[in-house]
């Protein structure tokens, strides 16, 4: 049965998020709120829970798996990032983006790209889970919550309990959020391609 973690989204108790980051220490799946639509996240360096995080969402080493990050410097130390990529990044961070960047050796081969070694990454502009990355101290593997089958992100933390009850150890719930993906940028082969529009606005970035 996963937990579950009633929180403030302006002001989420420190004491509930800590029990919620224990779960993901001890290598447990966790569904949390983010700026975008909620996402399930895991350890980093927990490889069974990755494991079982892509057997949740139904899907393969080939998809790409995103590391949600606190801010820019902690991105750096995950991701080759050369001048005209971090001036991209400082546009689009935080908020809800997802950037395909080059992995350095820093990320687990498992949760990089298999042939393109490339890691998505993001910093979310959500308390909720800033406090969460803040308590773990470093990033956490994500995806967005996707069912398999179902196209849409499930939006309300009650259905994801009921759903997900037997398969994740905890749901923290901070009300509904967006149920829109985050928008993907590939910087990997050199320009700025978007892969998948979302949330966040291209516009904003120079794109489009």
């Amino acid at each position: 049965m996963a937990q579950y973690f009633e929180v403030h989204p302006e002001h989420p108790q420190p004491r509930l998020l800590k029990q919620a980051v224990d779960i993901l220490q001890r290598g447990g799946l966790v569904a949390l709120p983010t700026d975008s639509s909620y996402a399930l996240v895991c350890h980093l360096d927990d490889k069974s829970a990755v494991d079982q995080l892509r057997r949740v969402r139904g899907i393969d080493e080939r998809q790409h798996l995103s590391l949600l990050c606190r801010d820019l410097s902690e991105l750096a130390n995950y991701a080759r990032v050369d001048n005209s990529q971090y001036r991209l990044l400082k546009l689009g961070t935080p908020g809800p983006y997802t950037f395909i960047l080059e992995a350095t050796k820093e990320v687990p081969r498992r949760v990089s790209h298999p042939s393109r070694r490339t890691i998505g990454l993001r910093v979310p502009d959500h308390k909720v889970t800033q406090a969460v990355l803040e308590l773990m101290g470093q990033p956490l593997i994500a995806t967005t919550l996707i069912l398999p089958g179902q196209t849409e992100a499930l939006n309300d933390a009650g259905e994801i309990r009921d759903a997900l009850q037997k398969l994740i150890q905890g749901v923290v719930d901070a009300g509904a959020c967006h149920q829109e993906p985050t928008t993907v940028i590939d910087l990997s082969q050199g320009g700025a391609e978007v892969i998948r529009q979302g949330r966040g606005d291209v516009a904003a970035l120079g794109l489009g």
